[in-house]
């Protein structure tokens, strides 16, 4: 366009780097908030958890994070992980395929479907499936003629946190995948691969640092969901409790220290999906250099 000069030696290689003239005062100040902010709202809490659940020593610690009772949330929270996070998985991969990499009537009502759980309330999709298959709802007298337990049982947890877990993986592979675009498969497709070889030899590699982070996130959410749990789960001691719903008992029943025992045990697993999280945010670094 006219009036605009292009100087050789400042594009590309030889470009002017932009220079920030503030004082470097306040770079430390903006760390100092960020590191006081942190240390007040993530910090603090989990030194306090820690702090409250051995204040009685590590016997009493022991003794609450083995008790029966702590024993099966432990282990209806790790079952509902187990099934919740691969089927996500699986739905996260077949709608991020679909999304990215063909065109068909619908694309935007599916994700904006994908994105629902993260603008309903946990409580409400608990509630919905209260609604619909409950010994009221819509589903509940065809349920109980054939003796089929959803809520109040495992299959409604199960549920219901697969409701509130779905758009993780989706919602991390499909910027990925869009941003990769169909070159690579275009290329497999003209050297004679077919569907699936082209899906196993070409996406998957491309997108698996991608996938095993939206896994990740899913299971961290899954293991921690509380509020659609809560609504149908029936909060039946031994049975249909996870482990939020039952530190939650035992708060209320002013067993602190054997809350905040259990509740470290959740923290120890929020702490390792964080290490692994920083793990393969490197990974997915190094690649896309």
């Amino acid at each position: 366009m006219a009036g605009i000069v292009t100087n050789p030696r400042t594009s590309k290689k030889h470009a002017v780097k932009p220079h920030l003239s503030e004082p470097g005062i306040v770079k430390y100040v903006l760390i100092g908030i960020a590191l006081l902010f942190l240390s007040l709202i993530v910090l603090l809490p989990m030194a306090a958890v820690l702090v409250e659940g051995f204040r009685k020593g590590w016997e009493a610690y022991l003794s609450a994070l083995t008790h029966p009772d702590a024993m099966s949330a432990l282990r209806l929270t790790l079952i509902t992980a187990l099934i919740a996070v691969p089927l996500n998985t699986i739905f996260g991969l077949a709608a991020a395929w679909a999304i990215t990499k063909f065109k068909f009537r619908g694309k935007n009502l599916l994700v904006t479907l994908i994105d629902l759980p993260f603008a309903v309330s946990p409580v409400v999709s608990g509630l919905i499936y209260v609604l619909l298959f409950g010994a009221q709802g819509l589903l509940g007298p065809w349920l109980d003629k054939h003796d089929i337990d959803i809520i109040f049982a495992t299959p409604g947890i199960v549920i219901a946190t697969m409701f509130v877990t779905f758009p993780f993986v989706a919602r991390e592979l499909i910027p990925l995948m869009e941003t990769q675009g169909v070159t690579d498969e275009e290329a497999a497709v003209s050297l004679g691969a077919k569907g699936w070889r082209v899906f196993f030899k070409v996406t998957l590699p491309n997108i698996k640092w991608g996938l095993l982070y939206g896994m990740i996130l899913c299971n961290a959410r899954a293991m921690g969901e509380f509020g659609a749990v809560s609504v149908v789960s029936g909060h039946i001691r031994g049975e249909t409790n996870t482990l939020p719903l039952h530190i939650e008992i035992l708060y209320n029943e002013y067993q602190f220290s054997a809350a905040f025992a259990v509740a470290s045990l959740l923290m120890v697993l929020a702490v390792v999906t964080l290490i692994i999280k920083s793990v393969l945010e490197g990974r997915m670094s190094e690649e896309s250099r």
